[in-house]
């Protein structure tokens, strides 16, 4: 397992991560530690008290625009207006309540402190977007990512109120079809399968990366 120095932002070739994905460890969540690992397909992930995780791995699990699955109790809730939406009016909101939420199998969050302040100043750089979900002026739901341009990279989200980050992507994701070639989400969720994440190779993510 390679160990990164802090001082020079620098990552192997993602061929080299284990067969879990794992890369390297070390480094730092500087700004430019972050770019140059999202440019080059790799994302941190560690808990708390560990030195920093650089992941890369094979195969990645994305989410197509052409291929968003819309339940009927989506479409429902859009068409209704039961949520409105907004983008980067309240990042360290969205990113705060995403360290907080509880979830299922979790004993705490991967977002700490540290990435928490890391991921606010890329927002600052506007390169980390938020998506909020709002129900009357109240924020019940959003996610937040890197935007690499004709990709997003997809890092959390959370809900307060049912369906609220699942209208929040659906309506994103429609409103950029055109725009990102792809959702990177990373790792398999049961929740993006449903709609419509697949796995595709590394090696076809970093040509959709690269182009």
């Amino acid at each position: 397992m390679i160990l990164l120095p802090k001082n020079r932002p620098g990552f192997p070739d993602v061929s080299g991560a284990s067969d879990c994905g794992l890369l390297a460890l070390g480094g730092d969540l500087s700004p430019e530690w972050l770019i140059l690992a999202y440019r080059s397909g790799i994302f941190p992930l560690y808990e708390q008290g560990e030195v920093i995780h650089w992941w890369a791995p094979n195969p990645r699990f994305v989410l197509f625009p052409d291929s968003l699955r819309i339940s009927h109790s989506t479409k429902k809730l859009l068409d209704r207006g039961v949520f409105t939406f907004s983008e980067n009016r309240n990042f360290k909101g969205v990113i705060t309540n995403c360290a907080q939420i509880k979830r299922t199998g979790q004993t705490g969050s991967w977002i700490t402190g540290e990435m928490l302040t890391a991921y606010c100043k890329l927002h600052d750089l506007g390169l980390a977007k938020s998506v909020e979900v709002w129900q009357n002026e109240q924020l019940v739901g959003g996610f937040y990512g890197v935007d690499l341009g004709h990709i997003f990279c997809g890092e959390s989200m959370f809900s307060r109120v049912s369906n609220a980050s699942k209208c929040g992507f659906t309506q994103f994701v429609m409103n950029n079809a055109a725009r990102y070639k792809v959702i990177d989400c990373q790792l398999h969720t049961n929740y993006l399968e449903q709609l419509g994440g697949v796995h595709i190779p590394r090696e076809e993510f970093m040509k959709l990366l690269n182009c």
